[in-house]
């Protein structure tokens, strides 16, 4: 058996998750900042990328309620600034540490 390259196991793993690739995973989480903003950035965060689904995680619910609103905007910057093309965002409020 042939040893298989850690990039070529990595993307086997992506493709796995729905169709998301390595670099829709790499443009969501490694541009979010880039892409939202730093007040967005530092109050919202991705948490996992489904497909062209995303669910961001809000510091509060009215942060999250910004973001619902804000949808369409993230939506476009993320295509413009990663690359990537979602359909929608999901969005949920943090559970208090």
């Amino acid at each position: 058996m042939e040893p298989i390259s850690l990039t070529q196991s990595l993307d086997s793993v992506m493709r796995s998750l729905r169709g998301t690739s390595r670099t829709q995973i790499g443009g969501v989480f490694g541009r979010w900042d880039d892409a939202v903003g730093e007040a967005i950035a530092t109050h919202v965060r991705p948490v996992r990328l489904d497909g062209t689904v995303l669910v961001v995680e809000a510091s509060d619910p009215s942060w999250a309620t910004q973001v619902k609103f804000l949808t369409a905007t993230i939506i476009e910057r993320l295509r413009t600034v990663a690359g990537v093309e979602l359909e929608r965002v999901d969005v949920r409020v943090a559970r208090p540490r």
